[in-house]
């Protein structure tokens, strides 16, 4: 075996010699690695992650918050006992998975007077928050694409 081989516990290693230090690199490499590391920690930092399910509301106080939480929110406004909207939940539960944008559901039957601050008249009834502000209102059933294409102007 070559002397530059060390075993060590069955690990064969290089000598310091051959690891390389930072010094050797150049300052353009190093300064590059640092502006990639700054922007992975800004982007961390910056952007909270969305949940992965509807997230399920029972108060406007809650309804707030998660719309001022995430920069773009799709609140379902919905009730168990209709066909179409049971037809958009697995719809809306992949764009939670799938999309940067948090999904809220709000059941109209317990929360009356939020469906009517909101302008609810008939269900499913998504509208779709950017920033804190609403930009977007849809009545009925869609294929998952149109609210993804949604998502995606909002999130612009």
């Amino acid at each position: 075996m070559s002397e530059l081989y060390k075993t060590h516990k069955t690990i064969k290693y290089l000598p310091p010699v051959f690891w390389g230090t930072m010094a050797e690199r150049e300052p353009d490499e190093i300064e590059s690695l640092r502006a990639k590391r700054r922007e992975d920690l800004i982007e961390t930092a910056e952007a909270p992650s969305t949940p992965d399910d509807p997230v399920y509301v029972n108060s406007q106080s809650e309804l707030e918050e998660a719309v001022g939480e995430y920069d773009v929110v799709l609140v379902d406004f919905y009730a168990d006992w209709c066909g179409p909207c049971r037809m958009l939940e697995p719809v809306l539960e992949s764009l939670a998975t799938k999309t940067d944008a948090a999904v809220v559901k709000v059941d109209i039957e317990q929360n009356q007077p939020l469906a009517t601050q909101y302008g609810v008249q008939g269900i499913p009834n998504v509208v779709v928050f950017a920033n804190g502000e609403p930009v977007e209102r849809v009545v009925g059933v869609r294929d998952e694409d149109y609210y993804a294409n949604l998502v995606s102007e909002a999130g612009r």
